[in-house]
């Protein structure tokens, strides 16, 4: 991880002047704002911040290290020609701008589901398969939060046993779905009339309704974890169903997963294999009342997984709570440990 050689007490310009010149795209929405937390506080070196909104934000300000960053237009930043942007703007802004940040020669890191599916952009989990970015690539997909803390706990256990399939139930916090989503939990929470992001109530209440319904009646959230996973981790044989279903948690999304391994296994070497990976804490002490929750993991930019324990009925099927922050690894964290590797692999020093 890049980090930077001065103290907090330093200067912030002086401390950024070997840095990098990052555009943060949707800067002033919640996986933007989360971005900008991000970059200061696991200290990116950034020479140059551009902030960049939509045409109603414009002229706006923004804080980034104590300094006030004032926002600026798509077509400014990309005049700019910034080293590395940050994508965090929906996928129409993707698909629309995108292109034209790679053409002019910068690394496009996209949070969007715009370029996950695309053969020729790495989609990458970091501790899972950096080695898709080569070279030629300008555009790299940031997984669907729900992914990237499934894959984050199949991949050692795939690795070391071979998931056969997985059936994952999701519990999905309303700031996956953004500010105004928040604003209608909370309003109905304080009993207010509020604009309806989602078709009902929040409050009180689950919606097994993430993103909208397709022909095959699963929805669109569900399908980015059947086709976003085999993807990820390079393994089209994988069976993968899921339900997913909103929650009237603020922040932290919860999986419940139910794998079928292809070796046998024991508990204790499953937990092993979890507790050795990268960015995997295990939280398994039920009898302690010790497992993930939401709140719990708010805050933090690690993956917890618990509730680990064989399937009654099938000897090979093997049971996971699997709990992340959606807006730290779910986003903007997966996001900047790619600019970081990159960053630390000599990616931009010709710059």
């Amino acid at each position: 991880m890049a980090t930077q050689t001065t103290s907090r007490k330093q200067n912030p310009t002086q401390a950024r002047i070997q840095g990098r010149s990052i555009a943060v795209v949707g800067a002033t929405g919640l996986v933007g704002r989360t971005i900008l937390d991000r970059l200061e506080a696991r200290k990116f070196p950034v020479k140059k911040l551009l902030a960049v909104a939509s045409k109603n934000s414009v002229g706006k300000t923004i804080t980034f290290c104590g300094e006030p960053i004032k926002v600026i237009s798509m077509e400014d930043a990309i005049a700019q020609k910034p080293e590395i942007a940050l994508f965090a703007a929906g996928g129409k802004t993707s698909k629309d701008f995108a292109h034209k940040f790679a053409e002019v020669g910068t690394l496009v890191i996209d949070n969007s589901s715009n370029f996950r599916m695309d053969p020729n952009v790495p989609l990458v989990v970091p501790e899972i398969n950096l080695e898709d970015i080569q070279p030629e690539h300008f555009i790299v997909a940031n997984p669907n939060c729900s992914t990237i803390q499934l894959v984050m706990a199949l991949k050692p256990l795939h690795d070391r046993f071979i998931v056969r399939r997985a059936i994952v139930s999701t519990y999905q916090s309303v700031s996956g779905t953004g500010q105004a989503a928040l604003d209608q939990l909370n309003g109905e929470r304080a009993g207010r009339e509020v604009a309806k992001v989602y078709p009902h109530s929040i409050d009180m209440n689950c919606l097994p309704h993430c993103d909208v319904f397709l022909e095959n009646d699963f929805t669109r959230e569900e399908m980015k974890l059947h086709h976003e996973t085999k993807k990820i981790l390079g393994d089209q044989s994988i069976s993968i169903s899921a339900t997913a279903v909103r929650v009237p948690a603020i922040g932290g999304h919860s999986e419940s997963v139910y794998l079928e391994l292809d070796r046998d296994f024991s508990i204790p070497d499953v937990r092993e294999a979890l507790k050795m990976f990268p960015g995997i804490i295990v939280q398994d002490k039920p009898g302690e009342n010790l497992y993930p929750m939401p709140i719990s993991a708010h805050g933090k930019d690690d993956v917890f997984v618990g509730r680990i324990r064989r399937d009654l009925t099938e000897t090979q099927g093997l049971h996971l709570w699997i709990v992340s922050d959606n807006l730290h690894k779910g986003a903007a964290t997966n996001a900047l440990q790619i600019a970081e590797y990159l960053n630390k692999a000599g990616r931009f020093s010709k710059s």
